[in-house]
């Protein structure tokens, strides 16, 4: 029997999860998280076999609850999920030891093979993003390390055309705080408006035009 946490900021996501993962004799769902924060608890709490993480989600986020699980528990084994296919979010997230990565966009069936591969001790990464990982743009990975992990969150949201209104609803965070996060990204990487992050973001692969 797998033991699995989820951790994913949409209660509806979760709920479509474990249905799909309960209804495999082999896997049992012996917990939810909301937030990265309550991720983390609820990891020392449980102690699963595998924590299937959204990396973005409110308050600390997912890739800062994977990196203090880490911390604590080497051997813990996090399958990162996220909205995103970019190479760029993918390498965030096995650097700070996950053991695999996930895109949302994938076949049902795929979160099963991914949990069962993590459990065994085989690293799993979603076929369409590992083959883009392999062509990842030297520029890309420098550009996104400039950003803080929130910085990427936001400026990837505004690149594909959110207003800050919206992410700061979604990441539970006051609107005022993702304009000095709009600010400083707009500093750090030399553009003057969302077009240009738009624009800079198709240029470097990390989304499609």
């Amino acid at each position: 029997m797998i033991r699995v946490l989820l951790a994913d900021d949409h209660a509806v996501v979760r709920t479509g999860f474990r249905l799909l993962l309960e209804a495999n004799a082999d896997i049992e769902v012996v917990g939810e998280a909301d937030s990265g924060e309550t991720a983390y608890q609820r990891y020392l709490d449980l102690g699963p076999d595998v924590v299937v993480m959204d990396i973005a989600m409110p308050g600390m986020g997912g890739i800062e609850a994977l990196r203090r699980i880490r911390s604590h528990h080497p051997r813990a084994r996090v399958l990162a999920l996220s909205a995103h296919d970019d190479p760029v979010h993918a390498r965030r997230a096995l650097r700070e030891g996950a053991f695999g990565f996930l895109s949302k966009r994938s076949a049902p069936e795929a979160l099963l093979e991914a949990i069962t591969s993590v459990a065994a001790g085989r690293r799993y990464i979603d076929p369409g993003v590992a083959q883009r990982l392999a062509l990842t743009d030297v520029d890309a990975e420098a550009l996104a390390e400039r950003l803080s992990e929130r910085e990427f969150e936001v400026f990837m949201r505004l690149a594909h055309g959110e207003s800050v209104q919206r992410i700061a609803e979604d990441l539970r965070l006051a609107p005022s705080t993702i304009g000095t996060h709009l600010y400083n990204i707009k500093q750090k990487l030399g553009v003057s408006n969302q077009a240009e992050l738009t624009l800079l973001a198709i240029r470097h692969g990390l989304i499609e035009p």
